[in-house]
């Protein structure tokens, strides 16, 4: 058996689901995916659902907070549609006049609506750009497109990358916290 759905009482229904990469019981508690419980081969689905009931505490704290997350991203989703044609041409645009203006030279452009990153960027130098990202502020935007430009000279986080990235937007780890603030746009 692959998986297993479980009832508690106060909590709800949580999926055990067999793991070949888990080496332990592993709970996680995800908005708009619930409770679920990451069981490895060796480990009986009654034990999992053992432990899971002496989280159901820890669970359902969890839950009262990702409840608060879905409903922060439903509310900000609401108030930001999102033309996709538009998005893909406004980024691609600023994508280009930043790359220009920096001397970035990259290989191709992805816009997608990807659900856990703002952007990335290849070891082909090919950038991947979120399409929500229409929806940050302008700095953020611009901030995020610089980020992945200076993977194409930096492929990792490095302080030579933070440095890097400095000569190119003020206060760079500043402005990376503040767009996790918008995080909850990626669910």
């Amino acid at each position: 058996m692959k998986s297993r759905k479980v009832e508690i009482k106060g909590v709800g229904e949580i999926l055990l689901e067999r793991s070949s990469r888990a080496m332990h019981i592993n709970l996680s508690v995800r908005p708009f995916k619930g409770v679920r419980v990451a069981v490895p081969y060796g480990v009986s689905f009654d034990k999992a659902e053992e432990v899971t009931h002496s989280k159901a505490g820890w669970i359902k704290k969890h839950l009262d907070r990702m409840e608060l997350i879905e409903q922060e991203s439903i509310e900000l989703k609401k108030n930001n549609h999102i033309n996709r044609k538009e998005a893909r041409k406004f980024l691609i645009n600023r994508l280009n006049e930043l790359s220009g203006k920096h001397g970035f030279y990259y290989n191709k452009v992805f816009v997608r609506n990807q659900k856990t990153r703002w952007g990335s960027c290849s070891v082909k130098n090919n950038i991947n750009l979120n399409v929500n990202l229409v929806c940050l502020p302008e700095e953020l935007i611009d901030y995020t497109i610089l980020h992945e430009l200076v993977h194409i000279r930096i492929k990792n986080h490095n302080k030579e990358f933070w440095d890097e990235l400095d000569k190119l937007v003020v206060n760079a780890k500043e402005l990376d916290k503040k767009l996790n603030k918008y995080n909850v746009l990626l669910l």
